[in-house]
């Protein structure tokens, strides 16, 4: 039996917790500032005593929160256990992250979530690079989780979520503005409508997802384009549309 304990349990990581614990796995859950109270999962109160005997860590805190997570595992957790980081964080936090965990002895994992997780829960498409990025695989792979081990560095995987963030946050910010200014010209409805009929068949869902999501979790991905923008800078590709999200999402978090 694959023991699995989940670090946050936020929307996504009760999700994930829940939903491997229906697929058969064991879940442990911690996280100091919530709780749970679901009948799918044991919670902890103590990290060390969440991870003592897992074969398994997703870390799904949050990118400011990443660092000192993984901190906190590798001081509490013995060897060995396979430490996934799933937070949508930077290269640079990622290699951190499997720097301070693999000195401890753990196997560090960089799991890039490549959908909302709300959508499929622990069925979520993720790509993961790293040391233990194939191990991810075979662990998850019999609760129905898909990884796609791509080899590489702790980091590679977070680059390929910050590209697909270039497109994502920015098709949000593109629909946001918009709809602004067809609201000012009182054409909301009607341009809303259009914008639906061209993304197809789930086109108003879409459109709700992608207003509402903004606004709800506007300063989480207010960082995340903020780190999308600075890979762009680095590897020297234009990025004035994500300039412009960035400014949307600065523009929402100041009211």
């Amino acid at each position: 039996m694959t023991t699995i304990t989940v670090i946050g349990l936020g929307e996504a990581g009760r999700l994930y917790a829940e939903g491997l614990a229906g697929a058969g796995a064991t879940v442990r859950g911690y996280d100091p500032f919530l709780t749970a109270g679901s009948d799918a999962f044991e919670q902890f109160d103590s990290l060390s005593a969440a991870l003592d005997g897992s074969d398994l860590a997703l870390s799904i805190v949050g990118a400011r929160a990443a660092e000192a997570v993984a901190q906190q595992a590798a001081a509490a957790a013995p060897a060995p256990l396979l430490f996934a980081d799933l937070n949508t964080a930077s290269p640079e936090v990622k290699a951190a992250v499997g720097a301070g965990v693999a000195a401890a002895g753990l196997t560090p994992c960089d799991a890039a979530v490549m959908a909302p997780v709300p959508r499929a829960g622990h069925r979520t498409q993720l790509i993961a690079s790293g040391p233990g990025a194939e191990r991810l695989a075979e662990l998850l792979a019999p609760f129905g989780s898909p990884v796609e081990a791509i080899g590489g560095e702790m980091g590679d995987a977070a680059r390929v979520k910050l590209l697909r963030s270039v497109f994502m946050k920015g098709l949000a910010t593109l629909v946001i503005e918009t709809l602004d200014a067809a609201e000012l010209s009182g054409q909301r409805e009607r341009l809303a409508g259009q914008i639906a009929a061209e993304l197809g068949p789930d086109g108003p869902a879409l459109v709700e997802r992608l207003v509402g999501g903004t606004y709800t979790h506007a300063e989480r991905r207010e960082h995340e384009v903020s780190d999308a923008l600075a890979e762009l800078q680095r590897i020297g590709a234009p990025h004035d549309m994500t300039a412009a999200s960035l400014a949307w999402f600065r523009r929402i978090l100041a009211g």
